[in-house]
């Protein structure tokens, strides 16, 4: 995706110039954000965006490690994340967030 956006503009640019002004404008709009969010002074909001961000990798790197014993699946209620040991056949499972019982195939 990163060479390919730039590829689909320049081809455009020959057409319509207005094309290529348009992405700079994008991109200059986008660093000056960018800049202007490292620089804030809302540090608790930042780190909490931080902690979301890395999260994600965070429960990537869980998943790979625990893929021989474990399964993640999701609260349909909650959407809470459950680590559960792998098993074959249907279980049912209590989210231990809302108390929500469902059955997970493992």
């Amino acid at each position: 995706m990163g060479l390919f956006f730039p590829m689909v503009v320049f081809l455009f640019v020959e057409e319509n110039p207005y094309v290529f002004l348009l992405y700079l404008f994008i991109s200059w709009t986008l660093i000056g954000v960018i800049i202007f969010r490292a620089m804030s002074r809302n540090i608790a909001g930042r780190r909490r965006e931080n902690e979301k961000f890395s999260g994600f990798f965070r429960l990537m790197k869980n998943k790979r490690r625990d893929r021989k014993t474990h399964v993640y699946r999701k609260c349909k209620q909650c959407h809470a994340v459950l680590r559960l040991p792998k098993a074959k056949g249907k279980h049912t499972v209590v989210c231990p967030k809302c108390r929500n019982r469902f059955e997970v195939r493992g």
